[in-house]
C-alpha cells in the first residue's frame, strides 16, 4: 500500500484540528435579574388657586345686578374646576352694608345679600352643602367715608378648608 504523502497528511491533520477545534463550546447566558423598580411617586397636582371676586349691591337692596352675575359665574366655574380636581373645601358667602340704618337691620340685610349670592351660586349648579352664609352687617367697614359707603354693600366669598 502507498503511504500518503506529507501534502495529505498535513491537509488532513489541519482538518481534523478544524473540526476539533471549531466547534465551539455553548456557553450558557444566564439573563441578569430585572431590577426592581424604585417606586415613583407622582408628582402632587399644584395647589389649586382661589380667585373668587367680590360683588356689590345697590344702597338698601339684596338684588343681583347684571356685572356682578358675571362674577358669581367665575366664581361658580372656580368652584367647579375644584370639585373635579377632587377639592371640594367650603365657601363662606359673608353679607355686608353701610352704616347706613340700624345694627340689626343691616345684619338682616347683609344675611339676604349673602342668601341672594349663594341662591344663585346652587342656581347654577352648586353644592349647597359646600356653601355657608353668615353676615357682618356694618361691622366691616371698607371706608367710612360716606361718598364711597357703595364699597361697604358687598358679600365676600372665603374659601374653608
Amino acid at each position: 500500500m502507498k503511504r500518503p504523502s506529507w501534502t495529505v497528511t498535513v491537509l488532513t491533520g489541519a482538518l481534523c484540528l478544524l473540526v476539533l477545534a471549531g466547534c465551539p463550546k455553548k456557553t450558557v447566558v444566564t439573563p441578569e435579574p430585572e431590577p426592581t423598580p424604585i417606586p415613583v411617586e407622582p408628582e402632587p397636582l399644584p395647589e389649586f388657586e382661589w380667585n373668587l371676586g367680590t360683588i356689590y349691591f345697590d344702597f338698601d337692596k339684596s338684588d343681583i345686578r347684571p356685572g356682578d352675575a358675571t362674577i358669581l359665574q367665575g366664581n361658580y366655574d372656580q368652584i367647579s374646576d375644584a370639585a373635579a380636581q377632587d377639592e371640594t373645601p367650603g365657601i363662606t358667602i359673608e353679607g355686608y352694608c353701610d352704616p347706613i340704618g340700624t345694627a340689626e337691620y343691616n345684619l338682616a340685610l347683609g344675611m339676604r345679600r349673602a342668601e341672594a349670592a349663594r341662591a344663585y351660586l346652587v342656581k347654577l349648579g352648586a353644592d349647597a352643602d359646600q356653601l355657608t352664609v353668615m353676615s357682618y352687617g356694618e361691622e366691616k367697614l371698607v371706608t367710612q367715608d360716606a361718598l364711597r359707603f357703595e364699597l361697604n354693600r358687598r358679600c365676600e366669598f372665603k374659601v374653608t378648608e
